[in-house]
């Protein structure tokens, strides 16, 4: 190989190096790739804490007052409500008493004073003035005459002929004595809360969850087991007058249209003890609408009653 082939040669072989190595050093660029971007995760839902509970939308005092076994008076004393007729869904209120708050149970031995819970105290009504009903201690029939003389103390004339009555005496009706029957169920004695006509049955599929039982007003009205009033008012549209006992963790019974409550929050009552009477409030007839519920569900309260 002459000299002119040899750099003809390495002049080749400089060009082809100096390709590959362009090639090599070619910059590619890299994918890029959004590191910031963040995935949309769903946020956690909000768990309260102890003795708290969220409201949920469709809440109301009563309701959540119901479902946590207290009283309004109770809720309304452990938070600050600006109205408690408008709660704000997802806040978080108090249903139990804040540390350092003792609550004090009702002692079952402790005297029961019983009034109606609504409205003012009424002064008691003045004496009737007086009838004329019969001569008093004798045995003679009514007249004026021996009227008189049983105010005065004389003796009346005797009558030529005694008259027999035209109409009897109109009959005084005792109030119903309470039930004395009874039936145990998950360790609660349970008797009628009335001695009514059953006239509605409980029906799961329908808007009665509970009996409807017929009487007359001023009915009595008794609680169907021992347990505490968390609830007396009217603030539940369509029940009327009512009455709320909870029994124990699980159960709770509901008295419904009643005339006058005899029993206010906070109190406990025995099985039996007459708590309202019977009435026609938010109904069209006098009767009482009577629900058993656990774990704050209705459930059939014939179930628990004893057999009639």
């Amino acid at each position: 190989m002459n000299v002119r082939q040899f750099l003809k040669t390495t002049s080749l072989t400089c060009l082809v190096l100096s390709v590959a190595l362009g090639a090599c050093t070619t910059r590619v660029a890299a994918p890029v790739s959004d590191r910031d971007a963040t995935e949309m995760v769903p946020p956690a839902p909000r768990v309260a804490q102890p003795g708290h509970y969220i409201v949920q939308p469709g809440d109301t005092l009563h309701k959540i007052a119901q479902q946590h076994g207290v009283t309004l008076a109770e809720l309304t004393e452990w938070n600050a409500f600006e109205d408690p007729d408008r709660l704000e869904v997802g806040r978080e209120i108090r249903i139990a008493p804040p540390d350092g708050v003792v609550v004090r149970p009702i002692s079952p031995d402790a005297p029961v004073v019983v009034t109606p819970i609504d409205g003012p105290a009424q002064e008691p009504s003045p004496a009737p003035p007086e009838v004329k009903s019969g001569p008093i201690g004798g045995v003679q029939p009514y007249s004026d005459e021996a009227w008189a003389a049983a105010r005065s103390g004389a003796p009346a004339s005797a009558p030529s002929a005694s008259p027999e009555p035209t109409t009897a005496p109109a009959e005084v009706t005792a109030p119903a004595a309470p039930p004395t029957e009874s039936r145990r169920v998950d360790g609660i004695s349970w008797s009628w809360p009335n001695g009514g006509t059953l006239v509605g049955q409980f029906s799961q599929s329908s808007a009665r969850k509970g009996l409807d039982i017929a009487g007359s007003t001023g009915d009595p009205v008794y609680a169907a087991a021992s347990g505490k009033i968390v609830y007396a008012g009217t603030g539940l549209r369509g029940y009327g007058k009512l009455v709320i006992i909870k029994h124990d963790s699980n159960y709770l019974s509901a008295y419904a249209h009643n005339d006058q409550l005899m029993v206010k929050e906070g109190q406990s009552v025995s099985k039996g003890q007459q708590i309202a009477t019977l009435g026609s409030t938010d109904s069209d007839k006098p009767k009482l609408h009577f629900e058993i519920r656990r774990q704050g569900k209705p459930v059939d309260p014939s179930r628990y009653l004893p057999a009639r």
